[in-house]
């Protein structure tokens, strides 16, 4: 059931999902896969577009992999060996950042296909060092963090460090070369021309594509229809302001037209690009007003605010994505000068009006 922000927005293929394996068509040339997810948000879209090449025949580009699990490879098998991919090359496995559900299976389709991968320098980078060693979710550095910020029930932190792993299982290798791709880099992908649009705040360098002359935009996280990008600060980059360079992101989209057909990684394809935008921007101005009413009645460590914003039951995995979500927040007010820092005998930082 859509929410009242769903229901501002426009949803040409109405509730129509592809099935695991499945694909639908966009348009000519442009396919939306569906695979699932072991978490409460339990699905990734990943695209395939056409890539015919005068001098070497058809084939496809793949946009975002899933994780590397068994049930998304044999839902890749049956697109690769039974699909519309069945006997035409895939050239170029392109990833819009590095978060497991768009990474997972980037090394794996790779070596099967021959493939080269696409994506930016920083979020290459950062897929091969978490990949070797979980960054920001999970491990004794992650838990010691989390702590800092209040989080120290104990079973908490056990599940916490016990996650340290998280990256490697679900991204067990990352492609030893791959094909750099720089903001504002157009790409030519068969008959279609895609522009690379680099923003922050989600991952270091996270891309969207647009092909303004089609009006689309596959967006990855950076906006999605239903839910708001999670926006966190973590571990290795403690003191970050990544709310600030989310909304700059956002703003630096205003150039696409509220018709573009937006093709996010979560959700369903849908029209009404600068209303969406104009509903996360008043999300984020709500989620401050709350956190400075809250800091007003004294100071207020990160685990402390988390019913502030997050007043629904959390599991874990959704507990680390809150606690990095309200880091963000009150480091945005702080960094902004609207709010002080300051850390407790108990080695807890907390956050109070100036």
């Amino acid at each position: 059931m859509a929410n009242a922000q769903e229901a501002a927005l426009d949803f040409p293929f109405g509730d129509t999902l592809p099935e695991p394996g499945r694909t639908v068509e966009i348009q000519p040339g442009l396919l939306w896969l569906r695979m699932r997810l072991p978490f409460a948000l339990d699905h990734i879209n990943l695209w395939l577009l056409r890539d015919d090449d005068p001098a070497q025949g058809p084939g496809w580009a793949i946009v975002d992999c899933g994780i590397a699990d068994e049930a998304t490879r044999s839902a890749w098998l049956q697109v690769l060996e039974q699909g519309p991919l069945a006997g035409t090359p895939v050239r170029r496995v392109i990833v819009t950042h590095f978060h497991p559900d768009h990474m997972g299976n980037a090394a794996w389709l790779c070596e099967r296909l021959g493939a080269r991968l696409w994506m930016s320098a920083t979020d290459y980078q950062v897929a091969r060092l978490a990949s070797a060693s979980t960054v920001g979710m999970g491990g004794s550095a992650a838990a010691d963090f989390f702590a800092s910020h209040g989080l120290v029930d104990e079973e908490a932190q056990a599940k916490i460090r016990g996650r340290a792993n998280y990256y490697p299982s679900l991204v067990p290798a990352v492609p030893p070369a791959y094909r750099r791709l720089l903001d504002g880099e157009w790409l030519q992908i068969g008959a279609g021309r895609w522009q690379a649009r680099a923003g922050q705040g989600h991952s270091p360098e996270h891309l969207c594509f647009s092909a303004p002359a089609e009006g689309l935009l596959i967006a990855g996280d950076m906006v999605l229809p239903r839910i708001s990008t999670n926006v966190s600060v973590v571990d290795v980059e403690p003191e970050a302001d990544p709310l600030k360079l989310y909304l700059d992101s956002l703003a630096r989209l205003a150039d696409l037209p509220d018709s573009t057909l937006v093709l996010p990684a979560h959700g369903r394809p849908f029209r009404g690009l600068q209303r969406r935008i104009g509903q996360l921007q008043e999300h984020h101005r709500e989620r401050l007003a709350e956190l400075r009413a809250a800091l007003a009645q004294g100071p207020r460590s990160a685990a402390e605010v988390l019913p502030v914003l997050f007043p629904r039951k959390l599991d874990l995995h959704q507990t680390t994505f809150a606690m990095g979500e309200a880091i963000a927040h009150l480091n945005h007010l702080w960094l902004q000068g609207e709010a002080r820092r300051t850390q407790g005998a108990d080695a807890i930082w907390r956050f109070s009006v100036p």
